[in-house]
């Protein structure tokens, strides 16, 4: 079963489906404060608004859900192209390059998720890095 090109396509799609759809609910939940220290520092976070040069302001909350809109977005293009590439039944010569693209990518971000972030997004780069190198070593047993 492992040695199947399918299984690790599909684990990668599914991974990277769920991280994004995971991730994504970020965005409807707002923290609350469970303190007074944590209380400053949301305060801080959601309304503090230095000078970032060239007339823009924005707080660390906006910068912080920029950057989670773009994980969440990578993650969902990741998906996207492999279900389209899946379903067109492309050669094994275009999944190699766009594996090989995916296992950097993916591979940097287990990497810097691994190093600044906390558990769950740590597990689910993870999970995606793994999916995709597999998908890579078996693409030629389609």
């Amino acid at each position: 079963m492992f040695k199947k090109f399918s299984f690790w396509i599909w684990g990668t799609i599914v991974t990277q489906l769920l991280t994004a759809a995971f991730h994504s609910l970020s965005f409807f939940v707002k923290p609350e404060p469970k303190n007074e220290t944590e209380k400053q520092l949301l305060d801080l976070v959601n309304n503090y608004k230095p000078d970032s040069g060239m007339g823009f302001h924005p707080s660390f909350a906006d910068l912080f859900t920029g950057l989670s809109l773009c994980f969440t977005l990578i993650c969902l293009l990741g998906a996207l192209i492999n279900w389209y590439f899946k379903k067109k039944n492309l050669a094994a010569e275009f999944w190699k390059g766009l594996l090989l693209i995916e296992m950097v990518i993916f591979g940097a971000m287990f990497i810097g998720m691994a190093v600044f972030t906390f558990l769950p997004p740590i597990v689910c780069t993870a999970l995606i890095f793994i999916f995709v190198s597999g998908a890579y070593l078996t693409v030629n047993n389609k």
